[in-house]
């Protein structure tokens, strides 16, 4: 297993056409704050703004993704990313608006391209060898985190430096501009030709929820990471800690995120990938609790580190699962659904810890943060569990998350684990 196998022009062309396509979402919910900041009711309206984005990925990624078509996604995944710059392009222009026109233009900014990252994944995966599937989404994993380490700084000094707006029509502009990559790409993925055999009678949404255990884990895996955003603020001031070393400490974490995915691609590990997860996910929980606990910044930025380090692979697990879980043809709808369920993840634990702060220190919200997430991380184990259990008793397929050969080829003397359902 080497990297060697991944790097190739066509994978180059490939991650200049994600940058185009991340970078803005990773830019968005800072920028739609400092876009309104300075109108009466400013960070209301920006927390507003973020709301009605987010809620149009998770509406997005679903409903778009199931409608992609792997052997011609081109003009599909082309259209959502039309849709979601001129979204960012509206909400650059048109910034004294009603707030009502800005979150229009922030949900179809959400939504369009919602289903970009799921095609963009698969996409990766079809431009390598089967059994380079683990580094191709490692490397994946460290262009997503660092443009996530790049992003905060960009888009403060774009917004206090020179304008405002000027953020929201840079993700326009990069946005529109991964469109004209993907010409240079394939114009789709080959599927397996299944749908009338092994399927038959099945729509592909019963075939998505087969996969539920692996999006509830995808769902944990980012809510600890929306604790780690939302309160560590807060954190830092009841520490009496200058709010300003949260941009630094998260861009730790960040870096650290990226190293964790260069090191799981360089070899393969043992146990199941349901098990991996599991030990991945406990880990990050103790690494949280850490933060949460720690007294000087110092402690509190090796743990975040930590919780990077460790998060990088568990997000590689869950994205390896869904390729044993799901047949070809599905596996962009199902990267969708997982977009979906982690945005869902990210919200529901924003949520909770914004309930709390009011009434709570910060690092018991926190703490009942990261006991959400030990929860959905129980329960996505469980059904993953119980689900290999019940293969095991039919006599039928190999369990979810069990992976018997190297992460991402075949299983020798059994059968391909993109073809288990």
């Amino acid at each position: 297993m080497s990297y060697r196998d991944v790097v190739s022009r066509r994978v180059l062309t490939w991650a200049l056409v994600a940058v185009g396509a991340r970078m803005p979402v990773a830019m968005a919910p800072l920028a739609l704050v400092f876009l309104v900041r300075e109108r009466p009711g400013g960070y209301s309206l920006g927390a507003a703004l973020a709301a009605a984005y987010v809620i149009g990925e998770i509406v997005g990624a679903p409903v778009l993704g199931m409608r992609l078509d792997p052997a011609r996604a081109r003009p599909h995944l082309a259209a959502g990313l039309v849709a979601g710059a001129a979204g960012f392009a509206g909400l650059g222009a048109l910034s004294g608006a009603p707030g009502p026109v800005l979150a229009a233009f922030a949900f179809l900014a959400g939504a369009g391209p919602a289903a970009a990252p799921g095609g963009l994944r698969t996409l990766l995966t079809s431009l390598v060898p089967g059994h380079a599937a683990t580094q191709a989404l490692s490397l994946e994993s460290m262009l997503t985190f660092g443009v996530w380490a790049v992003s905060p700084a960009a888009v403060t000094g774009l917004a206090l430096g020179v304008d405002a707006r000027l953020p929201l029509l840079l993700q326009a502009v990069l946005m529109a501009s991964s469109v004209v990559g993907l010409w240079f790409l394939p114009a789709g993925w080959a599927a397996d030709g299944r749908d009338g055999q092994e399927e038959r009678g099945a729509s592909r949404l019963r075939v998505l929820a087969r996969a539920w255990p692996v999006y509830v884990t995808g769902a944990a895996s980012l809510s600890l990471l929306a604790l780690a955003e939302l309160v560590l603020p807060a954190l830092l001031e009841q520490r009496g800690i200058g709010v300003g070393w949260a941009g630094p400490l998260l861009t730790a974490m960040s870096v650290a995120s990226a190293a964790g995915a260069f090191v799981y691609g360089l070899r393969s590990w043992p146990g199941r990938l349901s098990t991996r997860s599991l030990v991945l996910m406990a880990g990050m929980s103790v690494a949280v609790t850490l933060v949460a606990l720690i007294p000087a910044a110092p402690g509190m930025a090796a743990a975040l580190a930590l919780a990077g380090l460790l998060q990088s692979g568990a997000m590689l697990t869950r994205n390896l699962s869904l390729r044993e879980v799901l047949p070809p043809h599905a596996l962009a709808a199902g990267y969708s659904v997982m977009y979906a369920a982690v945005g869902a993840g990210y919200a529901a634990t924003g949520s909770l810890a914004g309930a709390l702060l009011p009434h709570a220190a910060p690092s018991t919200a926190i703490l009942a943060g990261v006991a959400l997430t030990l929860l959905l991380t129980s329960v996505g184990w469980w059904g993953e569990t119980r689900a290999g259990r019940s293969a095991r008793d039919a006599g039928a397929v190999l369990p979810l998350g069990a992976a018997g050969g190297p992460e991402g080829a075949p299983v020798r003397g059994g059968r391909d684990p993109e073809r288990r359902l």
